[in-house]
């Protein structure tokens, strides 16, 4: 299965966004490497906005991480 979200865009194009529940962190995940999510080490490529880096930081991240800490808003 092909990955549709396998090509890396910007971030006012992401393919998702999460938000911790204070608002303090965003992810915008800007590329997934993989279809299935729900896998252990499953990753993304995201600009993390937090309140240490509060313009933005670009780096991959595990998925569990964010849907941990976060609700989905895009």
């Amino acid at each position: 299965m092909k990955n549709p979200c396998g090509k890396t865009v910007s971030r006012e194009n992401a393919y998702e966004v999460w938000q911790s529940s204070d608002g303090s962190w965003t992810w915008y995940c800007r590329k997934k490497y993989q279809v299935d999510d729900t896998k252990e080490y499953a990753r993304w490529l995201c600009d993390v906005v937090s309140p240490f880096v509060p313009d933005g930081e670009t780096g991959d991240t595990y998925v569990k991480d964010i849907i941990d800490n976060a609700i989905k808003i895009k």
